[in-house]
């Protein structure tokens, strides 16, 4: 796509209004060649898509398809396309800021920012303890930025109560792999789709979640494979299934309990990788036996017919690959809906081998990565557990303290706000998280926010949330620092720096280590260059579930990407798990895990009769804080709509394009109409980029998985209104 030579008035209008500024330097476009082409990968969504960027006077003017990469082989979805836009944008933060009371903001040195936190710090946790300060990070940040952060809350903060906004995207899909296989990855490399006879994506919109993932499913069923689609929205690639099952919001694990009840009662099941290689098979069988197809279509609201049509193609297919995301694990009962798919992966046997495998499709740029490294609150680098001895002893020893000093398991990123909410908490530092918009109950967070004692954000632009923070300081983009990243496929792929950061603004980790320093702790972070903190992540990973301790940044960019496990140096990855039958228990079985139907936190009643769902669209990513500053992408979806089917909207006298106003328990609502058949009668979808009176999460809930600690973000009951 070219970029350039562009007229000033002609970039203006193909851009919009959200491009109209002069960049640093104004335009020029004397000289179209580049200073410099860089081979790195988009900052958007897990599937970790190469792309080249050209550079010209340290910003970044462009890009050319990275052809030669092999997952996307230079393909790129609309966000990946416009995502070097950001980086010249006026809203950039590029000095501190401190928020004064009476006058906004001011901007600050950086010196005088570092001082003004180290004695906010000192101060809360000198009265109210260390865990009274808390630390909620983002999974767009590279492997060593999540590395380095887990160890700052633990090594320099010493709080317990750290967090990351992936626990708002695939914690139900880790904490159900971890149950059932042993490990948190996805089983397979996207190759393996291209090989399979049979695709089952339940809860994933992948046409505009993760296009390039769609790419892969064509080109599967241009030589012959078959694909059913499980979602309560007919989304694009649902459009397109051989068999679609339109499952009503909050009840996957009753569908797919159906289908493993009538694979056993067909016996479709491959007893002797059951026999041999898996426990609990008799105990998920007694439990399944009630589950019929009639019940299940009270239940889902799915045809009968068609659920014994699923259950029969998915028992008999040779080859079989499923996919999830989202759509099965925002709820309550989430990894219960995960242990319910993986249940029937296991029954057919068709695991770790050619074209038969098991996916969890990330949604952040490193949300795999991310939570591996130790910015979890459970976790320690290594996807290793906070709370066991041996894995305490063995991290601490890497970082060189005893392992009486390393607190303990804290509180997940919606706990930690109903702490600051019921004042246990004071205070608070967030980098790249947005939690007034991508958190539930949006009031509910505004009103903790407005009660913590300091707030420092680090970002680089500023979002909803940091409003309310006392101190800002200017992170970094993606494209301005080194580092590696983690995609859906379990890849570790090398993020380079094109660009260093504009005005006064820092590169993340330096922001850490400056803080560490001045919290006395600067002995154990004193790293001088990325690659180095990547070093010691692979030492703090060896033996852990994700070792990446065989992997360097050499390997990686001649291999252009390395999978984990790696557990030695001259390992080659591995892209496809359980080739050898062996799972990550001691006895090297995969377990089968027993899971009852249970309903969603939100009751449905005459006061509040209809579900709402939530999620996606193509031409934004996550709380919209990059997205909605591309002016592109914001023509494309400038506001958040609410889609309904034509027999609710003709219930409510509502009209394509007329004021709807929704109410759950918790809030309302005003938002246009978009009347489409793609929707069950009795669910409406709004997706969540915007925020405000925009924002969608006024009306979602706080309740929690047990397990997971995931909000239900999937299914909230409400009542829908036209206005006048």
């Amino acid at each position: 796509m070219a970029q350039l030579p562009l007229s000033k008035e002609e970039i203006l209008e193909k851009f919009g209004p959200h491009q109209k500024h002069e960049p640093p330097g104004g335009w020029d476009f004397s000289v179209q060649d580049p200073d410099s082409k860089v081979k790195t990968h988009c900052c958007f969504c897990g599937q970790g898509c190469g792309i080249i960027l050209k550079t010209k006077d340290n910003q970044v003017i462009g890009f050319d398809p990275w052809e030669a990469f092999p997952f996307n082989k230079g393909k790129l979805c609309p966000k990946g396309v416009k995502r070097y836009m950001q980086g010249s944008h006026p809203d950039r933060l590029v000095y501190p800021m401190e928020n004064r009371p009476g006058i906004g903001y001011e901007r600050i040195s950086w010196e005088e920012a570092y001082t003004k936190i180290i004695e906010a710090i000192n101060r809360i946790q000198g009265q109210h303890g260390k865990d009274a300060f808390a630390l909620l990070s983002g999974v767009s940040l590279t492997n060593e930025k999540s590395y380095l952060i887990g160890k700052f809350a633990r090594v320099a903060l010493q709080t317990a109560n750290l967090d990351y906004n992936g626990r708002l995207c695939m914690v139900s899909a880790g904490a159900g792999n971890k149950k059932a296989f042993g490990i948190d990855r996805a089983a397979n490399s996207w190759a393996d789709i291209l090989e399979t006879d049979l695709i089952l994506c339940t809860g994933t919109n992948v046409s505009e979640c993760a296009p390039i993932t769609t790419d892969y499913i064509w080109k599967a069923r241009d030589r012959g494979a078959k694909l059913i689609v499980v979602d309560p929205r007919m989304t694009p690639i649902a459009r397109t299934a051989d068999l679609y099952l339109p499952v009503r919001p909050g009840t996957d694990v009753y569908l797919f309990n159906t289908i493993l009840n009538l694979m056993i009662e067909a016996g479709d099941i491959d007893f002797d990788f059951v026999n041999n290689h898996t426990v609990g098979f008799e105990d998920i069988k007694k439990t399944v036996a009630k589950y019929s197809p009639q019940d299940c279509e009270k239940v889902t609201g799915v045809p009968a017919a068609n659920i014994i049509k699923a259950a029969e193609w998915w028992g008999r297919a040779r080859r079989s690959f499923l996919l999830h995301a989202r759509g099965i694990e925002h709820h309550t009962k989430g990894v219960d809906n995960v242990l319910s798919c993986i249940n029937i992966v296991l029954a057919s046997g068709r695991i770790g081998r050619t074209g038969c495998g098991y996916g969890t499709i990330t949604g952040q740029g490193n949300g795999q990565g991310g939570r591996e490294q130790g910015h979890k609150c459970d976790q320690l680098p290594g996807n290793r557990d906070i709370t066991n001895p041996e894995h305490r002893k063995y991290v601490a020893g890497v970082w060189g303290i005893d392992e009486k000093e390393l607190p303990g398991k804290g509180l997940s990123a919606q706990e930690i706000v109903n702490d600051i909410h019921a004042g246990k908490i004071k205070g608070l530092l967030s980098i790249c998280f947005n939690p007034l918009v991508s958190l539930p109950d949006t009031q509910f967070t505004e009103e903790a926010l407005k009660k913590l004692d300091f707030y420092v954000a680090i970002d680089f632009f500023l979002n909803e949330t940091a409003r309310y923070a006392n101190i800002i300081l200017p992170g970094s983009l993606h494209e301005e620092d080194e580092g590696t990243a983690t995609t859906a496929e379990g890849r570790v792929v090398r993020i380079q720096s094109a660009v260093t950061p504009p005005g006064e603004a820092k590169i993340d980790w330096h922001i850490f280590q400056d803080l560490a320093k001045r919290l006395g702790r600067e002995k154990y972070f004193s790293f001088q260059k990325s690659e180095d903190i990547f070093n010691e992540m692979r030492v703090a990973s060896h033996g852990g579930t994700a070792d990446y301790y065989g992997i360097t940044y050499g390997m990686i960019e001649k291999k252009m990407g390395v999978f984990w496990p790696c557990p030695e140096v001259g390992h080659p990855g591995t892209p496809r798990l359980f080739e050898d039958k062996k799972f990550y228990f001691p006895d090297g079985k995969a377990r089968f895990n027993t899971v009852e139907y249970r309903p969603s936190a939100d009751v449905i009643n005459e006061e509040y009769p209809v579900y709402l769902t939530t999620g996606r669209v193509i031409f934004h990513y996550l709380s919209g804080a990059q997205t909605r500053r591309i002016g592109f992408l914001t023509d494309q979806c400038p506001d958040p709509y609410v889609e309904i089917h034509p027999r609710l909207a003709d219930d409510h006298d509502i009209k394509d394009g007329d004021i709807v106003r929704i109410t759950s328990r918790r809030g309302s609502i005003d938002l246009k109409a978009k009347v489409v058949k793609t929707i069950r009668p009795d669910t409406v979808f709004v997706p969540y980029h915007w925020p405000d009176e925009k924002s969608i999460n006024r009306l979602t809930q706080r309740a929690l998985d047990p397990v997971s600690k995931i909000p239900e973000f999937k299914m909230s009951a409400v009542r829908i209104e036209k206005i006048s």
